[in-house]
């Protein structure tokens, strides 16, 4: 029995030295909206910074006070931390020349990279002006912008079918994009198999899995019905009665994002992006136990 464990963690270990400095990493925030989520950011991005991640980058709302402290903080970390900071942009409730105003604010102070997103709708609104397309076409007319898009394995919620949705992304793409990042997902053969879609549309960019480290299980069972995520019934079993246990929590959440990477990088991937929900620890120990290291 002993030699049967002994030869499950040499396998393991080997597993794992294979990705050692073999995968990039890149990290979401959000805006936060108190002194203390303020201070809590900080303490994250101070955390994570160590890791050199391709990037970082910051959501964006659709109000203009949310917006403000986007353009603040992506400053702030490209200042203070050398960092390539990546700020969200959507296109609801804002003019063509007032994107064209904060692009050229971006591009002055520095900022060459930009998530390009419609964003979503306010309620009871009319068929939105412009879509994600129109905004990279627009960036790309005003500066050379890296550009990264939205793309759904499991479908955007809005699509009118799977195709329509690919159709979009392969439009954002010839506008300008320069990859994808997809929302959260669990199913990795749900990654896979629209990975392959992208290959034979012709969408020749990465297109950059997003991995969200789950904590709270409960508050994902609400995300993922607004997102169109579909959760595993082996994930519901993994988090069974441990609601009110945290701790364990995280190692579910750690363990389950860890098996997600090994298995998507033996397919070939290299680059993953981590909603961090402006929290570090669990993303700074799935980076580490993946040999992202500090440098």
């Amino acid at each position: 029995m002993s030699f049967f464990h002994a030869n499950q963690r040499e396998a393991l270990n080997q597993n794992l030295a294979e990705l050692d400095g073999q995968i990039n990493v890149s990290f979401e925030f959000f805006p936060p909206r108190s002194t203390e989520m303020e201070q809590t950011l900080w303490k994250s991005i101070d955390r994570l910074k160590v890791l050199k991640p391709n990037f970082v980058s910051v959501t964006y709302g659709a109000n203009s006070g949310e917006r403000d402290r986007t353009h603040s903080i992506i400053k702030d970390i490209k200042d203070k931390t050398g960092l390539v900071a990546a700020p969200h942009l959507t296109c609801i409730d804002a003019s063509r020349d007032e994107l064209r105003a904060i692009a050229r604010d971006y591009w002055d102070n520095g900022i060459r990279h930009i998530v390009a997103l419609r964003g979503d709708l306010p309620d009871n609104s009319q068929k939105p002006e412009l879509y994600a397309e129109h905004l990279v076409e627009l960036l790309k007319t005003e500066a050379d912008f890296d550009i990264s898009v939205a793309a759904y394995p499991e479908v955007h919620p809005e699509a009118k079918s799977a195709q329509a949705d690919l159709i979009n992304l392969k439009k954002k793409i010839e506008a300008g994009a320069n990859r994808a990042i997809t929302q959260f997902f669990f199913d990795v053969e749900s990654y896979l198999r629209f990975r392959d879609r992208c290959v034979a549309t012709g969408i020749d960019v990465e297109i950059v899995p997003g991995i969200l480290p789950v904590s709270n299980f409960r508050q994902l069972e609400r995300f993922a019905k607004l997102t169109n995520v579909r959760i595993p019934s082996w994930m519901n079993r993994m988090y069974e009665g441990l609601d009110d246990d945290p701790e364990s929590r995280n190692l579910v959440g750690a363990s389950i994002a860890m098996d997600m990477v090994k298995i998507l990088s033996r397919e070939g991937v290299k680059d993953f992006h981590f909603y961090t929900l402006n929290r570090s620890e669990l993303t700074y120990a799935i980076c580490h136990t993946l040999g992202v290291r500090p440098q």
